[in-house]
């Protein structure tokens, strides 16, 4: 009986059919499923509702919600797919005897070495090595034999850099780089760049470029480049520095009956030097018009998306919260077009709105102080931090390092080599981006005292290396 009466009520449509008009139809739609499909021109009359029409008008929203729900299901089957095709596709370009159907069976991480300490990232660079081996190595090396020991030793020595490359990432100390070594060298760009503009200009003053490479000089733009021209000089002194660069990453990452071999290195050192750093990055990469080309893109694809959003929302969605929803925050002005004369904003709903929002910060407040005593507690019993890859590059390191927001805070003498996170100098670039020293100085003083104290001070030494605000 409730299925005659849903059959009924989907197929109904008002104005065409009347109600034993709709019934009859429901109770023909019951008996399609066993008896045949009636024949065109079967003699319905031109107000009835065919069972099939009525039937494919009714699973149009089941079929719509069957294909909103099914992309989940075949993303996973393409995502398959493509890994299927990335095998195939790396197993015929670099494992010819796959191919050929001698080694078929093996797993592709048998058959080639591995790149890094993970199987799927393993497939997507040999993916990428595999089409610059067809189209820049196989295009031209097949013509003269068909010998594979050569794209086999490449294999071999891409295979060596990236592991090589992967342990020296993994020794990297992520916490100085990000918050000492990066905003150091922002810093300083910063402070040189603002010297070099300044903000009454005289005529006798040298160009802002020429000041800007006098405070900061490179080797690679010396002479400092005149009106956007670089000179003969300057472009043999940027070749020299991007060669010495190469040479410097392939005495640490190439093996070292590799490194011993001349004719590789000299051939390796210049594809980098000249096609990758030069012609990539220094002739592409680096220049304005890439840089906002890129930023045009982004804007455009965050706009689309907002529109999208926007469109989606619709007319009917409730944009309400939750509180003004069940009536304990009084709507705001513009949601007041049909209730205003129903619903009157009095004092309970001004002392409503007040009781949440005090209610909402309190909550607020309590979070953030619980956040912050589970943290000092965690890090009173947390092991020291291991810095030993910092104390080599500070051992080592003879380039510029910039000082916190208070150049007189020393780390203690006990930990050499080991510089607390409250010297580091993402405080001094805050300093530097709100020129907090010429706007107010009182107030860097006293945040340049409170972190002395913090550090070096006799009573408190909570932010010292090793210590609680420290871990």
């Amino acid at each position: 009986f409730i299925c005659y009466v849903l059959l009924a009520l989907l197929t109904h449509v008002p104005g065409s059919a009347t109600p034993a008009v709709t019934m009859q139809a429901a109770d023909s739609h019951a008996s399609a499923h066993i008896n045949p499909r009636p024949k065109m021109g079967s003699g319905l009359s031109p107000g009835m509702v065919t069972p099939k029409a009525s039937t494919q008008r009714s699973r149009e929203p089941s079929r719509r919600r069957r294909e909103s729900a099914r992309p989940n299901g075949d993303t996973k089957e393409v995502e398959d797919e493509a890994v299927k095709c990335t095998d195939a596709l790396v197993r015929r370009v670099l494992c010819p005897l796959a191919q050929a159907g001698l080694s078929e069976a093996r797993p592709l991480d048998e058959l080639l070495p591995p790149l890094t300490s993970s199987n799927e990232v393993d497939l997507q660079l040999y993916a990428i090595i595999a089409i610059v081996m067809r189209d820049f190595v196989y295009s031209w090396y097949a013509r003269i034999t068909p010998d594979q020991s050569f794209g086999e030793e490449v294999i071999r020595i891409i295979a060596h850099c990236t592991r090589e490359l992967e342990q020296r990432f993994r020794r990297v100390d992520v916490e100085s780089l990000v918050l000492d070594e990066i905003p150091a060298l922002i810093e300083e760009h910063i402070s040189a760049y603002r010297t070099a503009h300044p903000a009454r200009e005289s005529a006798m003053a040298s160009s802002p470029k020429a000041i800007y490479h006098t405070i900061v000089p490179h080797p690679a733009l010396s002479p400092a480049p005149v009106n956007d021209v670089p000179t003969v000089e300057q472009l043999r002194n940027e070749a020299a520095y991007r060669q010495l660069l190469v040479q410097g990453v392939l005495a640490v990452l190439l093996p070292t009956e590799d490194l011993r071999n001349p004719c590789l290195r000299t051939l390796v050192a210049d594809v980098m030097a000249d096609t990758i750093l030069g012609n990539g990055i220094g002739g592409k990469a680096s220049e304005g018009w890439l840089l906002y080309d890129g930023i045009i893109k982004l804007v455009e694809n965050g706009k689309s998306k907002a529109e999208t959003t926007a469109r989606g929302a619709g007319p009917g969605t409730d944009t309400r919260s939750r509180l003004e929803g069940f009536g304990l925050v009084p709507p705001k002005e513009g949601d007041r077009d049909g209730s205003n004369n129903v619903i009157r904003v009095g004092i309970w709903s001004t002392l409503s709105d007040a009781f949440w929002r005090i209610a909402q910060y309190c909550y607020i407040t309590l979070v953030a102080i619980r956040f912050f005593l589970l943290g000092l507690f965690a890090a009173a019993s947390a092991p020291p931090r291991d810095r030993s890859a910092t104390d080599n590059r500070m051992m080592n390191k003879s380039h510029y390092v910039a000082l916190p927001i208070a150049a007189s805070v020393e780390a203690p003498s006990s930990a050499a080599g080991q510089r607390p996170v409250l010297t580091f100098s993402i405080l001094g670039l805050v300093s530097q981006l709100l020129e907090l020293p010429c706007r107010m100085p009182w107030t860097y003083g006293l945040f340049s005292l409170v972190q002395w104290h913090l550090v070096s001070g006799v009573l408190l030494q909570v932010g010292a290396t090793n210590g609680i605000l420290d871990k």
